[in-house]
C-alpha cells in the first residue's frame, strides 16, 4: 500500500469513527432529583446580643430539627447561620426549597451575591460587604443542591416558619444547640406523628 492509499484509508477510518461519535446516543439519568424543604430564622436577645438560629428540614416522610447558638452576635448572622447549617447538612444532590422570613437573605443570595463578588466582595458604594465570612459559607453550602428561595413574611401561617421562630428564640434566650449526633435529631413519620422505625431512619440520609 503506496503513502496515497494509506493517507486515505485513515481518512475513512476517522470519518467512521466521528459518525460514530455522533450516532452513540447519551445516556442521561432519568431518576429524578429529591425535594428536601427548608425552613429557617435567626434570632438575636439585643444586636449585637446573645443570639440562636434553627432550620426544619423536610424529606420524603421525614423532618429533622437544628438549633443553635452564639454569646455574641447578631440577628442578620444568625438568619445566615441557620441556612448554611441547613444547607451543610445535606449529604446528597437534591432540589431544595428554602423558606426564610429574612429580606436580608433572601436578596443577598438572589440579588446582590453575584455584584459582590465581581466587585471583589465591596458593595456598590465600595465597602467591604458585612457579614462577609457568612456570605461566602453560604455561597459553598448552595453550591451543590439546586436551590429555590422563597421569603415568607414572619409569623405567618407557616407551621415551619413558627418552629424555627420558637428554636431559634429559645436558643439565644438559655444559649442551648442541638446534639451533633445524627441519632438524636428528632425523626417523625408526618403521616402518624410517631417515631421512625429503623427503615424510616435511613430515609433520612439524604439530610
Amino acid at each position: 500500500m503506496n503513502v496515497y492509499d494509506q493517507l486515505r484509508k485513515s481518512m475513512y477510518e476517522d470519518a467512521e469513527q466521528e459518525q460514530l461519535l455522533h450516532t452513540v446516543p447519551v445516556r442521561r439519568s432519568t431518576t429524578p432529583l429529591k425535594h428536601a424543604e427548608i425552613a429557617t430564622d435567626g434570632s438575636c436577645i439585643g444586636n449585637p446580643g446573645t443570639g440562636g438560629w434553627a432550620c426544619v428540614m423536610r424529606l420524603d416522610n421525614c423532618f429533622r430539627e437544628m438549633y443553635g447558638c452564639e454569646a455574641k452576635t447578631t440577628n442578620n448572622r444568625m438568619e445566615l447561620m441557620a441556612v448554611i447549617k441547613a444547607l451543610n447538612a445535606l449529604k446528597e444532590p437534591c432540589a431544595v426549597t428554602v423558606f426564610t422570613d429574612s429580606q436580608y437573605v433572601q436578596r443577598g443570595i438572589t440579588e446582590w451575591l453575584s455584584a459582590w463578588k465581581e466587585r471583589n466582595w465591596k458593595t456598590a458604594s465600595k465597602k467591604p460587604v458585612q457579614n462577609q465570612d457568612m456570605w461566602r459559607a453560604l455561597d459553598k453550602a448552595r453550591s451543590r443542591p439546586r436551590v429555590d428561595w422563597k421569603w415568607v413574611r414572619g409569623r405567618a401561617d407557616n407551621c415551619d416558619n413558627s418552629r424555627c421562630d420558637e428554636l431559634a428564640q429559645r436558643a439565644a434566650r438559655e444559649q442551648i444547640a442541638s446534639t451533633a449526633c445524627p441519632s438524636a435529631f428528632r425523626v417523625t413519620a408526618l403521616s402518624t406523628g410517631d417515631p421512625t422505625s429503623v427503615s424510616a431512619q435511613e430515609n433520612l440520609e439524604g439530610f
